[in-house]
């Protein structure tokens, strides 16, 4: 392994069907008043929200609501949480749901004491926080984002129609603690499910894809992605088989922990080309990445042969005999197709409401990462978008 790097990872995880009752261990260590943070209600029609409820007056907690979080939480559902949790003088976020809603909580938690702006300042700027952080607790319903264990927070402006996700560097921003119950996730749509599954798997691809040293993240990345495959194609047979939807589950939660980026420059082009999508669609997370994905990786493929070849036979099984570098790199990635149709995922942006005349605003909002094989231009960018429509 090259570079120079430090770890540290503060969030304390409950995994499995009793992890819930944990909730009782963490609620003590705060003050009285907490804000629980949910989406659009499934976890009241599926009684999620009454356990929580009941545990957390159980401890005698002051609780007001932010409600309606939505898959893609907007800049200005951020100033209205911000303004819930400083007239509730929070002392403690409690996000019960997906990615989103643990992504908007950890934005919240930096915004209710910050005195600029928080796009400005953590959107735009890209500044760290300067002022008191809330602690975040987060109850997880949904896989996919790993956000239950990093500290990246998404948000959009519709107004300047931009995506963007800020990293922050300061660990007091990762969750405090994550509950993580596998059966929580049995209820969400199949949609949904294989969304989140290819958002894990792409999240370890992002990481992967960079960089040629022999480095040890890259081994573990392998393992996780041959573990997701595996547990995929169970759970899209019976999305009700709770062994393969735990391990997604755990696959999740280290596809973005920060663990396997370690010693890593990472890509993530992927996402900000899906992330621009997204911004002009609002269709879901996901299915904008997988749309993207292939015309990315076939167009940049060239210059990252070698880590192509070995995602071929290390990931997919490929037998590179007889065969050149680029023809068991173009399997592997044909094999990587062959999964994604088989799961149902989006593969065109057409399908997500994106047009030929949408392409060239896409590009112009699609931030530009430096961490991968190739830095894309304006050009290559509007070409990738025009081969994943």
């Amino acid at each position: 392994m090259l570079g120079n790097f430090a770890y540290c990872n503060p969030t304390k995880l409950y995994f499995g069907e009793e992890s819930l009752q944990y909730l009782n261990t963490e609620l003590p260590k705060y003050g009285k008043n907490v804000v629980l943070v949910y989406g659009g209600g499934s976890i009241k029609k599926n009684g999620i929200y009454d356990e929580v409820l009941e545990i957390l007056n159980k401890n005698g907690k002051n609780v007001a609501e932010i409600s309606g979080v939505m898959p893609n939480p907007t800049l200005e559902k951020l100033y209205e949480g911000v303004e819930i949790a400083r007239n509730h003088k929070v002392d403690l976020l409690l996000a019960v749901g997906g990615g989103s809603v643990c992504d908007y909580s950890k934005a919240v938690s930096v915004s209710v004491h910050c005195d600029e702006d928080p796009w400005e300042k953590y959107y735009l700027k890209f500044e760290e926080p300067d002022c008191e952080i809330i602690p975040v607790g987060c109850v997880l319903t949904m896989v996919g984002t790993g956000s239950e264990m990093n500290a990246g927070a998404v948000i959009t402006n519709h107004e300047s129609r931009m995506k963007i996700g800020h990293v922050f560097a300061d660990e007091n921003i990762m969750p405090r603690f994550s509950i993580l119950n596998p059966k929580y996730t049995l209820t969400l749509p199949h949609y949904q499910m294989v969304s989140g599954i290819y958002d894990i798997f792409n999240h370890i691809c992002e990481q992967y894809f960079s960089g040629e040293d022999d480095n040890t993240s890259d081994y573990i990345s392998e393992g996780l992605m041959k573990s997701l495959i595996h547990s995929s194609r169970i759970a899209n047979k019976n999305d009700q088989d709770y062994e393969a939807r735990s391990n997604i589950m755990w696959t999740a939660t280290w596809a973005l922990n920060t663990l396997v980026a370690k010693a890593k420059s990472t890509d993530w082009m992927v996402h900000m080309l899906g992330q621009a999508v997204g911004a002009h669609t609002d269709a879901t997370h996901g299915m904008t990445l997988s749309a993207v994905s292939l015309p990315y990786y076939r167009y940049i493929m060239p210059y990252g042969l070698a880590k192509f070849k070995r995602f071929a036979v290390n990931v997919w099984d490929v037998d590179a005999s007889g065969k050149t570098d680029e023809q068991a790199a173009l399997e592997g990635l044909a094999a990587m197709e062959s999964w994604m149709k088989e799961l149902g995922l989006v593969m065109n942006l057409s399908e997500l409401g994106a047009t030929s005349d949408m392409v060239e605003e896409i590009a112009d909002s699609t931030l530009v990462m430096d961490g991968g094989y190739k830095i894309l231009d304006h050009n290559e960018i509007v070409k990738i978008l025009r081969e994943s429509l």
